[in-house]
């Protein structure tokens, strides 16, 4: 299925101006995490539910946009361990164009390809959007357009993986079209939707696989991000990281950090089920529905 020049162009001023306003929801998440301070790994607040091979927490370690620093830096760091990651790709992206070779080779390393939509359209109409794109406006989309472009999305990331579960990051945290909640329009496409950034979830009580929070951390430091992994462990929960650049590139992480993560993943293997969030989704729903 093609695309055409206009959606390269559209993909690239996303790439550029979406800096502005996630640089804001970063700067929230850094705050947040400054304040966790030395968190233990004591308490369980929610006992009934149980991860795999008695771990802790589960772990999803996500990278957004489909960007070069990923491929070349996040990718050998992942498989240094054996860490299995959620990509989720923007496909009008250059780099899925030019590099799709080495997309279909990740999936077949076991990383899962997720679905960031063809375009990345955000709603102009929300403060601080002087960016979008008119062409982009999320706001001058009805919610048909909007859907079709994410079923083509599965089907385009279909011909590089050959799968057909997949699941999906909201882009611009934006749900809203037409007035109404894209979320139930889209969920029997997916069998996991990140829809929001947010603070590492409580309990997994209320924890809804089909629209989840992240972390989406950006300049943050290795301890920072090991804090996070620490708090969603002392909870019996999750962490989700959305990460962008690893090392390079826009709203990036150094490469330093994000070894730090995986390097003190790596050494609490049991108290940490780190995975894609396609098999973490799929677990939770069957270990409710087995619960019942």
């Amino acid at each position: 299925m093609a695309i055409s020049m206009k959606e390269f162009k559209a993909s690239k001023l996303y790439i550029i101006s979406m800096m502005t306003i996630t640089c804001l929801i970063s700067a929230s998440v850094r705050a947040n995490t400054s304040n966790i301070g030395n968190t233990s790994i004591t308490g369980n607040n929610d006992n009934e539910f149980y991860w795999p091979n008695g771990a802790r927490a589960a772990v999803n370690l996500s990278y957004d946009d489909a960007l070069n620093s990923q491929l070349d830096n996040a990718i050998p760091a992942l498989n240094q361990y054996d860490f299995k990651g959620s990509f989720y790709l923007t496909l009008g992206s250059k780099v899925v164009k030019e590099r799709r070779e080495d997309w279909r080779t990740i999936a077949e390393q076991g990383h899962e390809l997720g679905n960031h939509t063809i375009n990345h359209a955000c709603s102009a109409s929300l403060p601080n959007r002087h960016w979008v794109d008119k062409h982009n406006d999320l706001d001058n989309k009805t919610m048909a357009q909007i859907k079709q472009e994410i079923i083509e999305a599965n089907h385009l990331l279909n011909a590089i993986d050959g799968q057909t579960v997949r699941t999906f990051t909201l882009p611009c945290a934006d749900a809203i079209v037409e007035g109404k909640n894209l979320l139930p329009e889209i969920s029997r496409y997916f069998v996991g939707i990140k829809s929001h950034v947010a603070v590492i979830p409580t309990s997994m009580s209320t924890y809804n696989p089909m629209d989840a929070p992240v972390i989406a951390p950006s300049g943050t430091s290795g301890q920072a991000l090991i804090e996070q992994v620490k708090l969603a462990a002392k909870n019996n929960s999750i962490v989700s990281f959305t990460f962008h650049g690893i090392g390079a590139e826009h709203l990036a992480v150094s490469t330093d950090a994000h070894q730090q993560l995986l390097d003190y993943l790596a050494k609490n293997k049991t108290s940490y089920w780190v995975d894609t969030y396609r098999n973490i989704s799929l677990y939770i729903d069957k270990s409710r529905q087995t619960s019942h």
